[in-house]
């Protein structure tokens, strides 16, 4: 990355029963392109007692990206989707003008031990489409585009790059992209890149210039048609950007809009309870107080 502008440390993050690693929103730095919110969740070891259990909660106005290493969680949302998420899929959930959903573990997993490794991501949607329908897709693993290329490991998540399209349906100019290498490699492919663009360090490291870089940093580049580095053995990185919107987007807890009035009233629903349901789910996620951000 031979134009590093910004360097993210992982922070702890609580988001109910365990930890996470928050990547954005940072203070300096609100999104990266379209996406306004990443969390690295685990690696956590759960025993035969301990569960994965978000109660139903609200989104406005983006889509969220769920991506799982190791795990499995159950999504049910009040579309009336029920499925399961294993390791490599994709659930692209687009909230529009409102969604409920839950995460939870599997029914045949509570009772046995466990590992909860993944990133959830949020991608805000363009002003003109924040208010619409609701919808659901998922992906699974074998469909989506994977390639080698001089030894490095590529998979295209979402969007497009490379001359390749994911069958994730995006809603503005994006990317998010998986690299995996063996060996020490440089990368040079800031030509297939657009917008704005961030990496993220899994696992290994990445060398640019003189400087080493670890696992859990971010690193947020000034231009992505710049973006070249030097891969270590055995790494794992994560690139992901696109162009930024022209308007500022604004986050209240779940509640994503360029519009603060469509947060207000997003605010008032669920506190009145009049979003939708997510059916055979009684509990539910209180409204937190922070300020919209």
């Amino acid at each position: 990355m031979s134009n590093i502008s910004l360097i993210i440390e992982e922070r702890a993050a609580n988001i109910g029963n365990f930890m996470v690693g928050r990547l954005l929103p940072f203070r300096e730095k609100r999104a990266v392109g379209p996406f306004v919110f990443i969390d690295h969740m685990g690696p956590a070891h759960l025993s035969d007692h301990e569960n994965m259990d978000v109660p139903p909660h609200p989104h406005i106005g983006l889509s969220t990206l769920t991506f799982l290493f190791e795990a499995s969680i159950m999504h049910r949302d009040s579309l009336g989707t029920e499925l399961e998420i294993k390791p490599g899929a994709v659930n692209w959930m687009t909230a529009g003008k409102g969604i409920v959903h839950s995460e939870r573990t599997p029914e045949y997993l509570r009772h046995s031990d466990k590992m909860l490794h993944g990133l959830q991501i949020w991608v805000a949607l363009p002003k003109e489409l924040e208010q619409m329908e609701p919808n659901f897709t998922h992906v699974e693993a074998d469909d989506i585009p994977a390639w080698e290329e001089d030894g490095v490991s590529y998979k295209l998540i979402a969007g497009e790059a490379f001359g390749k399209k994911s069958p994730v349906p995006v809603y503005s100019p994006l990317y998010f992209i998986e690299i995996k290498s063996k060996e020490a490699k440089k990368i040079n492919i800031g030509k297939d890149l657009f917008g704005e663009s961030g990496l993220y360090i899994l696992e290994g490291s990445i060398k640019n210039g003189e400087h080493v870089y670890d696992p859990r940093q971010i690193l947020i580049t000034t231009e992505a048609s710049l973006c070249e580095f030097e891969i270590s053995e055995n790494s794992t990185v994560y690139l992901f950007g696109g162009q930024p919107f022209p308007e500022e987007h604004f986050i209240f807890w779940n509640f994503v809009s360029s519009d603060k009035e469509l947060i207000e009233k997003a605010k008032k629903d669920w506190t009145e309870q009049t979003f939708p349901k997510v059916p055979g789910e009684t509990e539910f996620v209180p409204l937190p107080e922070p300020r919209i951000k």
